[in-house]
């Protein structure tokens, strides 16, 4: 038999290595870009405190990357699957309203601020760029960090909707 066919009583595999991603791997996937993106964040903080200004771009390049796979994942995903319906306890919930209602308006925020950052960054202006990254890298690595927390409320606790 072709090894893409499958006899008829047996359950469907990928074929190969097993390595293809389905939608339902998405919030993994986007899990760790987003820690990824987190540690590329608190990497590049450090190599411009330390006057590694070459390491920095590298880094906050890398994490822009990154959020942009993000980004292009986790649309997909929600175009694909929906919303999600958090079916924990009551307790829980509240917590994750409290982390879903501050991580969802400053994640829409960070496209402009990162733009901008980028902008000023690219142009040289490094007093610009200083003044938006006050404010632009907090809130970028709350968002990477709390988007970890989010997926493990959602997917990672047993919760079931019920």
């Amino acid at each position: 038999m072709h090894p893409t066919r499958l006899a008829s009583n047996a359950a469907p595999r990928p074929t190969g290595s097993g390595s293809r991603l389905g939608i339902a791997d998405l919030p993994a996937l986007n899990a760790a870009l987003n820690a990824t993106s987190a540690t590329l964040l608190l990497l590049g903080r450090r190599h411009v405190r330390l006057g590694n200004v070459a390491a920095h771009r590298a880094c906050m390049l890398a994490a822009v990357g990154v959020s942009t796979l993000f980004l292009a994942s986790y649309l997909t995903y929600h175009y694909v699957h929906g919303a999600s319906r958090f079916a924990g306890p009551g307790w829980a919930k509240a917590i994750y309203f409290a982390v879903l209602l501050t991580h969802t308006p400053l994640a829409a925020s960070l496209v402009p601020l990162v733009g901008i950052a980028l902008r000023h960054a690219f142009r040289g202006e490094v007093e610009k760029h200083r003044r938006i990254v006050r404010w632009t890298y907090p809130i970028w690595l709350y968002v990477s960090v709390t988007g970890v927390v989010i997926y493990v409320m959602l997917h990672r606790t047993g919760w079931k909707a019920g």
